[in-house]
């Protein structure tokens, strides 16, 4: 099984200078933990987690609608291939303690990864 059968490939994404609130109202109204952050060629410029959050806005007490995305986002981002095993994303996954992992299929993000996309194949593949 590959990365692309069983990604979330309705990829919510948003620029770098939206703020915190902005980017977590985004995720509570689309149910989702991570937003990728793109330039506007659309190349990847980081991640914003729930992680990134709670560690670095909720812990340091910063304004939520003050501070950009940009000085809070993950900027260093492992990417997935679409054509790579899920398997092994999951130990990657596993190993580094990521929740998320963009996909992309050359240069272009078509999608992204998550535990939870996991445990849905894990369920329908055991019924």
């Amino acid at each position: 099984m590959k990365a692309k059968d069983i990604m979330t490939k309705e990829l919510l994404s948003v620029e770098k200078s939206i703020t915190v609130e902005e980017a977590t109202q985004l995720m509570d109204k689309h149910n989702i933990g991570a937003l990728v952050v793109l330039s506007p060629i659309k190349d990847i410029l980081g991640i914003f987690t729930e992680r990134d959050l709670v560690r670095r806005v909720v812990a340091k007490k910063l304004d939520p609608a003050k501070i950009k995305i940009e000085k809070v986002m993950t900027p260093s981002v492992m990417v997935a291939q679409a054509n790579d095993s899920a398997m092994d994303l999951l130990e990657v996954m596993f190993c580094e303690k990521f929740r998320h992992l963009p996909v992309v299929d050359g240069r272009t993000v078509v999608g992204i990864i998550s535990l939870k996309d996991f445990y849905k194949c894990l369920l329908e593949n055991t019924k």
